[in-house]
């Protein structure tokens, strides 16, 4: 049984920025959510359709500085971010080859609820579930040899999700975002069972609805070490992310925060955060003796290296179903 890759794309985050305790310190996410790739993450699924229901969920209740020291917005008041996403994903995987890949197409529908506290700021705020950015996927490359699968493409978020300049209650980011990406997985034993998996994604953002502020451009990285059993049906590894924000958000004169007020100054843009995350990746079959009907795969991350953002835990649950079901 061929094993099939349960990754996807969501832009579905709330700003952080709000959580800020210093202006010169305020950060603006991009659209890429973090770890939505794991093990085998390079690895395009064989030719055919697939749905898949999705549910991710981020919490934290600790922010970091420049320095990576901890900030404390209130002394007898801790803050916390909470977010939920839900997304059914739909992709298909065409048995015809363009430049010798399998040409391949996605989407992600989400929708996504936040719940802010931030006591010292006078803020605590559920935005409720919405619908959320859109993901699509137009071109999905990928490619398969003996010792490596290689995967290359293109993503675009464009703004479907509720956004309102300064809005304390949004689920979308209020602007079009475009991430080519290209990754692969590394097998070191000839029945592919023992894997090494990296994508790498550069994001690029326009500007936000109803102002001059752009999102600087960002560097993911995701993927993870995995071995495989019974066919690659039963996966059990370790996953993890990391991002860079490369250039400085612009954000012209001033940023209009959410439950009002702004926040000004040459050094606002100037930060660029950065957060690593490891943890467990586990991929199990849903199947009979004679048909697979489901892969479920969990992965949860904590984590650690944060600059100039929110720190905390990540919970990835994904279960995907080939349609027709695969006969065994």
């Amino acid at each position: 049984m061929r094993h099939m890759k349960q990754t996807l794309a969501l832009g579905a985050c709330v700003t952080l920025g709000t959580l800020l305790a210093t202006p010169a310190q305020a950060q603006l996410n991009g659209s890429h959510t973090l770890g939505d790739f794991g093990v085998q993450s390079g690895t395009q699924p064989g030719p055919g359709f697939y749905t898949a229901l999705f549910y991710y969920r981020y919490s934290a209740d600790t922010l970091k500085d420049r320095n990576g020291e901890t900030v404390s917005l209130s002394p007898d008041s801790r803050s916390s971010l909470g977010i939920d996403a839900y997304a059914p994903i739909l992709w298909y995987v065409s048995p015809k080859k363009v430049f010798g890949a399998n040409y391949g197409a996605m989407a992600v529908i989400p929708w996504a609820n936040g719940a802010l506290e931030a006591p010292f700021l006078g803020l605590a705020q559920n935005t409720g579930t919405r619908f959320a950015d859109m993901y699509l996927r137009p071109i999905d490359l990928g490619w398969h040899t003996a010792k490596a699968d290689v995967t290359a493409g293109f993503g675009l978020y464009p703004p479907t999700g509720h956004y309102v300049a300064g809005g304390s209650e949004n689920t979308g980011k209020g602007m079009w975002a475009y991430e080519p990406f290209v990754g692969a997985t590394l097998y070191f034993d000839e029945k592919k069972t023992l894997s090494l998996a990296t994508n790498a994604f550069w994001a690029l953002h326009g500007t936000k609805k109803d102002s001059d502020t752009r999102v600087g451009q960002i560097l993911t990285l995701e993927g993870g070490l995995g071995k495989s059993y019974l066919g690659g049906g039963l996966i059990i590894g370790v996953a993890y992310y990391g991002q860079w924000k490369l250039t400085a958000d612009s954000l012209g004169a001033s940023l209009t925060l959410p439950g009002g007020g702004t926040v000004t100054g040459p050094g606002l843009a100037n930060m660029k955060h950065r957060v690593f995350a490891l943890g467990p990746d586990v991929t199990l079959p849903v199947a009979t003796k004679k048909k697979l009907y489901a892969l479920v795969n969990v992965r949860y991350f904590w984590e650690m290296g944060a600059r100039t953002k929110t720190q905390g835990q990540t919970l990835v649950i994904t279960a995907t179903f080939p349609i027709p079901s695969v006969k065994l």
